[in-house]
């Protein structure tokens, strides 16, 4: 390759290739493991607020990778726990263990559009993406909240099952840290992200804060993190179904 091209890559000046912008984006936020606790609160259409705690685990690269997600509290949902097996080719393999009843349920791949346990994200958006599952390209370049950004179109390739059609989502050129994601089906707004609180941890530039608006419901959910890690040890065995059953 040409080292000018090379060099113009690097820079992020070919703004209109959308899937090198996507990649680098992934590349940066690149770890082996990673470890927080986070408290979700729930703001439904009527503004009532519930809120719930739970923790994240995930080790694997992206794409590939395994997440065990982990209610806390309150005392009803504690020990729910959800586990997602992130392909590179294909659709997330899920199951929800509920000590309750002592029973997991795979998540189906026609359910993956409904709300994980009573917030507004969905199935599907506790999948790990790689950015090569997707078509991308640039739309425009706009500030937001003072940083200039890209605008760009993601839509999920042939052989990827998605309730989405297509997002659009705000890229900060100097971080390369995703802003905002609009999610769409056809003509509908279906989910609204925002991404904010941006700290470095281990040299990853991470968001603290993230909202997601579910614009049918009018409602959303505020995602704080707390204790954050990365590249921390954790053990392949953590992320089957027998640990879920078994550290309930």
């Amino acid at each position: 390759m040409n080292s000018l091209v090379l060099l113009l890559m690097v820079c992020g000046v070919r703004a209109e290739d959308g899937r090198q912008i996507m990649r680098e984006v992934q590349n940066r936020t690149k770890a082996n493991s990673q470890r927080y606790e986070g408290t979700l609160k729930v703001i439904d259409g009527k503004n009532r607020i519930s809120e719930k705690r739970w923790t994240y685990e995930r080790i694997g690269s992206a794409g590939d990778s395994k997440v065990v997600l982990r209610f806390l509290a309150p005392a009803e949902v504690k020990g729910v726990a959800l586990l997602v097996v992130n392909h590179p080719d294909r659709a997330s393999d899920q199951w929800m263990w509920t000590p309750a009843l002592q029973r997991d349920r795979r998540i189906a791949l026609q359910d993956r559009s409904t709300r994980f346990f009573g917030t507004d994200f969905s199935f599907e958006d506790l999948e790990e993406r790689d950015a090569d599952q997707f078509d991308y390209r640039v739309l425009a370049e706009e500030n937001v909240n003072g940083a200039a950004c890209w605008k760009i179109e993601g839509r999920p390739k042939k052989t990827r099952s998605s309730q989405y059609t297509h997002s659009y989502l705000w890229i900060e050129k100097e971080r390369y840290a995703v802003i905002a994601i609009d999610a769409w089906h056809n003509e509908r707004l279906v989910r609204r992200i925002h991404y904010g609180d941006y700290r470095r941890v281990s040299n990853i530039w991470t968001p603290l804060t993230l909202e997601v608006e579910d614009m049918g419901r009018k409602s959303k959910t505020v995602l704080k993190t707390e204790k954050l890690e990365y590249n921390v040890p954790v053990k392949e065995e953590a992320f089957t179904l027998q640990a879920l059953r078994r550290e309930s």
